[in-house]
């Protein structure tokens, strides 16, 4: 076994500030590829922009690694055939081909190119400082053999002992990951749930008796369901990058809401906030007792809390320090190993089965914390629009149906309650 000398120890410290420094340049982070925008760039932006105050521009492309822009594409909505493709015997031989398109892997390359730098690095140097053996199988002496060139070698027992720790954090960091993304998805079905039962109740308890225009039902019910689409829209444009999802937004208002509401929400300060109001109105104005105006409003509360939970979500990450202390004990780890792997691969010519281990190792290493931080904030890989969508259509179905189109009228007659409702409901009947 081979231990590290003064001279190997300065090799190492200056391998390790290259990779740093060459993981550093052009960028902020280390996981962010260089930008590419100029200030020139960014003023052609602005001014574009003050042509156009609707029109929010998305940044340049340059600006956004792939694993970013990426994220767009795992807004998965599942149906039938796509749990019998995910349940596929050949679904592991289906997933390897697409390793190298992967938006994981392609976020982290630049760390797995760094450790594998260092792995040519610790060989290459190895060959030059002790023996290297030729094609042949001809073992030479290294050109820079001597005293003062030890060969770069560490014991294994140092990583064998960190581990476990090293294990223990990145599984408390994709669980607590998965627990946020999973947090965000329950919102956004109790959202679906509640604005279904919503426009069910104010469908079932309008009273057609307290109006004289039979149209007016089917304006204060499209009401209805108008502001409850609008709120749950304006939920994911407020949950959503502004350059992605406004211009898109204020186009989906206007088609869909009057004029002077759709002008209302967009001013407001908090447009999720003016949409809920805008449903709280349309709820008083249905013609019904006040008990079933209190029934609906409590759906309205869950809104609220559905909200609040996502903000928390979106504007609290897992302690900052915990996950840089995550990135820079793996980094550093991955860094070092390839010293600890160069004896065991002496069976190899030159050590060189080394390499290709210590690229797979970092790549699905560093892609396990690549997962937890692409979890960590859900909802821009969650399929938003898409609940969006059915909630509009499914709520636009429900206001359509009236009583008796089953053949079956569930209002009072001859002044006698219907069966298995309180008389109290029908009160301006009596």
């Amino acid at each position: 076994m081979r231990f590290v000398g003064v001279s190997s120890l300065m090799s190492m410290a200056a391998v390790m500030t290259v990779v740093v420094v060459s993981c550093h340049v052009g960028s902020a982070s280390a996981f962010v590829p260089p930008s590419g925008k100029t200030s020139s760039s960014w003023n052609s932006v602005a001014s574009q922009q003050a042509k156009d105050p609707l029109h929010i521009l998305p940044p340049d492309a340059t600006d956004i690694p792939y694993g970013e822009e990426s994220r767009k594409f795992r807004r998965t909505v599942y149906t039938h055939d796509d749990w019998i493709k995910h349940r596929s015997p050949d679904r592991f031989f289906k997933t390897l081909r697409t390793t190298t398109t992967s938006g994981i892997y392609k976020n982290v390359g630049r760390e797995v190119l760094a450790v594998t730098f260092i792995a040519t690095f610790v060989m290459l140097w190895n060959m030059l400082t002790g023996e290297y053996t030729d094609l042949v199988g001809l073992v030479h002496p290294g050109i820079m053999r001597g005293q003062f060139t030890p060969s770069l070698a560490l014991p294994m027992s140092p990583f064998t002992l960190s581990s476990g720790f090293l294990g223990l954090l990145l599984v408390f960091r994709t669980n607590k990951a998965y627990q946020r993304w999973d947090e965000a998805r329950k919102n956004w079905g109790m959202n679906i749930n509640h604005t279904r039962d919503l426009v069910r109740m104010g469908t079932t308890f309008y009273d057609d008796a307290q109006i004289s225009n039979p149209e007016q039902r089917d304006i204060d019910l499209e009401r209805l369901s108008l502001c409850t689409w609008a709120f749950v829209r304006s939920m994911k444009r407020h949950l959503s990058p502004e350059w992605e999802d406004e211009q898109e937004f204020k186009m989906e208002l206007y088609q869909r809401l009057p004029s002077q509401q759709a002008q209302t929400i967009l001013d407001a300060a908090h447009r999720p906030n003016r949409a809920l109001y805008d449903l709280s109105l349309a709820i008083e104005q249905l013609p019904m007792h006040f008990i079933r105006k209190d029934q609906m409003h409590k759906a309205l509360t869950i809104f609220e809390d559905n909200l609040g939970s996502s903000e928390r979500l979106l504007t609290s990450p897992v302690p900052i320090f915990y996950n840089r202390h995550v990135a820079r004990f793996l980094f550093v780890w991955l860094a070092f190993l390839p010293f600890a792997l160069y004896d065991p691969f002496k069976e190899s010519w030159n050590h060189v089965m080394m390499i290709p281990t210590t690229a797979l190792l970092s790549l699905f290493l560093f892609g396990i914390e690549e997962l937890a931080t692409q979890m960590e904030e859900p909802f821009t890989i969650l399929p938003m629009q898409a609940f969006c969508d059915k909630i509009g259509n499914w709520c636009n179905e429900i206001v359509s149906w009236k009583d008796g189109d089953n053949g079956v009228y569930n209002k009072p007659s001859n002044n006698f309650p219907a069966k298995g409702h309180n008389s109290v409901y029908f009160e301006s009947e009596l």
